[in-house]
């Protein structure tokens, strides 16, 4: 393959790859892996691309009523925020995921993350499911799906609104799931600033509020002192980032936004000092595991890595995780 083809490639791949189906991994721990209780979807598919936060949405709700066999049913969102004492998990998947690879990547995490913690309070999780499947030539289907996420990230933003403000909440963000979820909450925080509509504040939550961000397509200095979302950190408790800085997907990144052309989050980290001291802050380099592939499976197949992200979404969100992490993972608090 050439090398232009190659890098046309990766940019498609940027941000996802064909996921679930690509690898199935084993969970850390087989033995106490236990079907998901309560998973749902929330699917924006069959909405059009958006450019700002919109006054209602008519989000798809599925809940998983049998994970062995894949079988899902109709629901809506009032049952899906029934219950305001349960803490909540938000997966967001990454690009080029058709629907059923992203609720069987969804289900995975739940089952993984669930088997690094021993019982607890139950945790509701909930599948935003996207319009990432592969369309068109590669480049011009990575740049599409980088200017999609923004979309998507008004209607994640929305669904956040309705989110009781003391609900313990958890949002796991791969690649391009991460940039819709600082979108959304951009929206929030600008909601905010205009009295709110009526919905649930973030930047004030008294609920514990976790952000897990793998290999994140994000701008790097999206949470700079003077960066495009940082104003978004008020609203979270802990933030829990794992890049890749051998990504050979994410080094390309630059080339999906000519006008800030900014290496992405995911591939070259941030300073911790930039972290707010209210904000509980810890990075990991994966690249010593993963390599330079990017596809979240591989993130799933590794124990360590697993209970690296079970750590950051659900510890002191109302079900505990052991803190020993395998010492494959290369800690890290500055950016390269």
């Amino acid at each position: 393959m050439s090398n232009r083809l190659r890098t046309l490639a990766l940019l498609a791949a940027a941000c996802g790859l064909p996921a679930a189906r690509a690898a199935a991994a084993t969970c850390p721990d087989a033995a106490t892996c236990s079907p998901p209780a309560d998973v749902w979807v929330v699917s924006t598919r069959r909405l059009p691309c958006i450019a700002s936060a919109p006054a209602t949405a008519a989000l798809a709700v599925e809940r998983c009523t049998d994970p062995t066999r894949g079988r899902w049913e109709r629901a809506d969102l009032a049952s899906l925020l029934d219950d305001p004492g349960r803490p909540l998990q938000i997966f967001i998947h990454g690009n080029r995921y058709q629907p059923g690879d992203a609720k069987s990547q969804g289900l995975q995490f739940d089952r993984k993350a669930a088997a690094c913690c021993p019982p607890g309070p139950p945790v509701r999780t909930v599948i935003f499911s996207w319009p990432s499947e592969q369309e068109g030539l590669l480049l011009r289907d990575g740049r599409a799906k980088y200017e999609r996420a923004h979309a998507d990230g008004h209607y994640l933003g929305w669904l956040l609104g309705r989110i009781p403000a003391d609900q313990p909440l958890a949002i796991v963000a791969y690649s391009f799931g991460a940039l819709i979820t600082v979108e959304a909450l951009e929206d929030r925080v600008a909601a905010e600033r205009s009295a709110g509509g009526g919905l649930y504040p973030w930047t004030t939550r008294s609920g514990r509020t976790h952000l897990v961000f793998i290999a994140p397509a994000v701008r790097c200095d999206a949470f700079a002192p003077r960066g495009p979302y940082r104003e978004t950190l008020a609203g979270c408790d802990r933030l829990t980032l794992v890049i890749n800085s051998r990504d050979d997907a994410l080094r390309f990144f630059p080339w999906l936004d000519k006008q800030v052309r900014a290496d992405a989050l995911g591939y070259v980290g941030m300073p911790g000092r930039w972290a707010p001291p209210e904000v509980e802050f810890s990075a990991s380099d994966a690249a010593a595991i993963v390599g330079k592939n990017h596809g979240l499976p591989l993130y799933l197949a590794s124990p360590a890595l697993t209970r690296r992200l079970a750590q950051g979404a659900l510890a002191d969100l109302g079900t505990d995780v052991e803190a020993d992490v395998e010492a494959a993972i290369e800690p890290t608090h500055t950016g390269r």
